[in-house]
């Protein structure tokens, strides 16, 4: 079939090798070129030890605090927050404890296939040089959180996650840039990180067209109900396919509305600082639990980011929260280069209530589909989205049940 990929980020690009795997003719679309927004400047960690979903019970008590400090881990721009008050409300109803549990669920069966999918389209796609797999740590300042995250570790172990929770001496010997600040570690020996989130997914979108996909840049603002959906553009633009799949990242809420489905996306707006060329001061990411940011040494050059802000697309970037992350990231680290050498970014998260991406076919046009809302994991779940939804438009019975990602669950 004649597929259409609306999105070149890292999830479309992804997506694009899944279907050319089935002998489809992919034609990838997208307003701005490959890689745009977080593809391009994300952590670059395969988090898929991650299990939890934010909207948890722990991090709905933490809400006030965070609020309270406007250089925090997490901040709600005052005039956004009118438009953002119904995701909160959804947010808060995903925090209770059976909601909370179901979200467990779906969040691990897809994780637990994350890493998988990955090594195997890195080996078809002869990217494996951009994956490393030197395992990955949350390190812990508080004794209180080190012992709940004993707790978490079993819950990890449900879907087969290995955790190792070391004490100061083990994790000064893995990281000796670490000051000594910490009371432990969860170390995660099978996780891996990339050469830079940036790289990876051009050579993903380039592997791509090698292969016979075909790529177009166009704005598509509207999708016809027919069984061949009509992608539609300004100015008269249109293009006439078999399928097509939304993957516009922060971007898909209009065009789910206009296939029927009024899903509450909304973005988060990421910070991070990366400094070029410094590279072997830590030898794996490294998450500082509590304080809202990581640590990763990219190919391209060590990278801190984090935070979460609410304030939608078209405010401007307060990268004073991209120097807050900076100034708690030296107080862990030595040997941080100066602030004003790095390169700032500031992108947009595109973030579901109940932190579970929407993956499916649409509610009134059965020859669409979603592949978006990935929230923080977009580089990690990407390759698994892919195939899932190769899964769907080829009529095979998907892996793990999608009734968690469906967009009725809203």
């Amino acid at each position: 079939m004649k597929i259409a990929i609306v999105g070149a980020g890292i999830v479309g690009v992804a997506t694009a090798h899944a279907l050319l795997d089935d002998g489809h003719e992919v034609l990838i679309l997208d307003r701005e070129g490959p890689a745009f927004g977080p593809s391009r400047g994300n952590a670059g960690w395969m988090a898929h030890t991650d299990i939890l979903p934010i909207a948890s019970p722990k991090n709905l008590r933490n809400v006030p605090k965070f609020l309270l400090d406007p250089l925090g881990p997490l901040a709600i721009r005052p005039a956004y927050f009118p438009r953002l008050l119904p995701w909160l409300i959804r947010f808060l109803l995903a925090a209770r404890p059976e909601a909370f549990e179901r979200s467990v669920q779906g969040l691990g069966a897809l994780q637990q296939r994350a890493l998988p999918a990955w090594l195997k389209l890195a080996e078809a796609a002869g990217v494996t040089g951009h994956i490393h797999r030197n395992g990955g740590l949350y390190v812990f300042t508080d004794k209180a959180a080190f012992a709940e995250a004993e707790h978490i570790a079993k819950r990890q172990a449900e879907f087969g996650i290995t955790v190792d929770m070391i004490g100061p001496d083990e994790l000064r010997q893995l990281e000796p840039a670490l000051k000594d600040r910490f009371v432990g570690a969860a170390f995660h020996p099978d996780t891996a990180h990339i050469s830079d989130p940036l790289e990876l997914t051009l050579a993903l979108f380039e592997t791509a067209l090698a292969r016979g996909a075909t790529y177009e840049k166009a704005e598509v603002t509207n999708i016809s109900l027919g069984e061949r959906p009509a992608l539609i553009g300004p100015d008269g633009w249109q293009r006439v396919v078999d399928r097509a799949v939304i993957a516009a990242g922060a971007w898909s809420k209009p065009l789910a509305a206009a296939t029927g489905d009024k899903v509450p996306l909304d973005t988060e707006r990421g910070y991070n600082v990366s400094f070029p060329g410094v590279t072997g001061l830590t030898s794996r990411p490294i998450g500082f639990e509590g304080h809202g940011f990581v640590v990763t040494p990219l190919d391209s050059g060590l990278r801190i980011g984090g935070a979460v802000e609410f304030g939608g697309f078209d405010a401007p970037p307060n990268h004073a929260r991209t120097r807050a992350l900076y100034d708690k990231a030296s107080g862990f680290v030595d040997g941080l280069p100066a602030f004003d050498s790095g390169n700032l970014w500031m992108g947009f998260r595109p973030s579901l209530p109940d932190s579970l991406p929407v993956i499916g076919p649409a509610s009134r046009n059965k020859s669409v589909f979603y592949a978006f809302g990935h929230g923080h994991y977009g580089m990690t779940q990407s390759a698994a989205t892919g195939a899932l939804i190769a899964d769907l438009i080829a009529g095979r019975v998907p892996p793990i049940a999608l009734d968690h990602f469906s967009p009725a669950r809203f």
